[in-house]
């Protein structure tokens, strides 16, 4: 027998109507009783998919999930969060992969528009015209779309500084920086004006290379820097997958690592997975997906959320600094 509205207040202990308002993403919920209601609903499998009460709400409880590419690293774990979080509010997610293609994109603001889904959390590479997202509920992670269009970030500026000052501090002279720079503005440019700013004040001449990286170029990229710039004894890598091919390509000249080079990387996504120790800047992606999930519900049952959320990482010594 299907699990009903009934049994998931029994088992939760509250009275359907408050069971409703949690469905129904309604204010008047306090937090403890939300997580109680929402916990019932997870233990006793309980969805509601009665078609003809989305209708009447206008409602699909679907939201997309936009990410450049699937086979990532970063994007994979984001995905996984956004869909435990979505799934936690009663929502389904529908992931879609742009190919680092705009109609992709495109493509999904059409399905908001013709209310195929209700909204999207866009990681996405291409700026779109304000006026072409008006009155889509559509939130971002690291780019910003326009005032009304809220996204969620990291410290990247302050946690990039922090970073590159920690190895001059232990005695690398001659710093560098390798990135992917993104095809829109982005809070990850922030990484690269921490760098400059940080070589400007101690006089040191900048080594950089910052460009547009497809998925798969990184090790050419590596070769030139390191060719570029072949007595660079520090390197803060703008990147998850860079920073993987960055330290071997290093190990494979024949460099000491940390004593010849010393190596940080923005993100240790590879760390917690444990395919290297590279000192890293954790970016915080369970709270960042968790985050993106509820400024979207908000935005979908219009309530008021703010433009820019930006959580603290975190600096985690490896074996690739002093």
């Amino acid at each position: 027998m299907d699990t009903t509205i009934k049994d998931v207040a029994k088992y939760a202990g509250v009275g359907v109507g408050t069971v409703s308002r949690v469905i129904n993403n309604e204010k008047a919920v306090g937090k403890k009783t939300r997580e109680k209601v929402l916990e019932a609903m997870k233990a006793l499998n309980y969805s509601r998919n009665n078609m003809a009460f989305r209708l009447r709400k206008n409602e699909t409880r679907i939201i997309a999930l936009l990410v450049p590419v699937i086979n990532h690293p970063f994007f994979a774990k984001l995905a996984y969060y956004v869909e435990d979080e979505a799934c936690r509010f009663g929502y389904s997610v529908l992931l879609v992969s742009s190919q680092q293609k705009v109609d992709k994109e495109a493509e999904i603001i059409t399905k908001i528009k013709h209310r195929e889904v209700d909204g999207a959390v866009f990681v996405t590479h291409y700026m779109h015209e304000e006026d072409e997202l008006q009155d889509c509920p559509i939130v971002s992670i690291d780019r910003s779309f326009g005032k009304d269009i809220p996204y969620v970030t990291s410290d990247n500026y302050d946690a990039t500084k922090k970073a590159i000052k920690y190895m001059i501090e232990r005695g690398a002279e001659r710093v560098g920086f390798i990135g992917s720079k993104p095809l829109v503005a982005s809070e990850v440019l922030e990484r690269e004006r921490a760098y400059l700013d940080v070589m400007a004040e101690y006089g040191m001449p900048p080594r950089l290379v910052n460009e547009v990286i497809q998925h798969g170029e990184e090790a050419v990229v590596v070769a030139d820097f390191l060719e570029k710039y072949a007595d660079v004894d520090g390197v803060f890598v703008s990147g998850y997958t860079i920073s993987q091919v960055f330290y071997e390509a290093a190990l494979e000249l024949g460099k000491r690592v940390p004593e010849d080079l010393q190596i940080v990387s923005y993100d240790g996504i590879f760390k917690q997975w444990g395919i290297s120790n590279i000192t890293s800047v954790e970016q915080p992606i369970e709270e960042m997906a968790r985050q993106v999930v509820r400024l979207l519900i908000k935005k979908i049952h219009s309530e008021e959320t703010c433009t820019r959320t930006v959580l603290k990482t975190k600096f985690v010594l490896g074996a690739t600094t002093k």
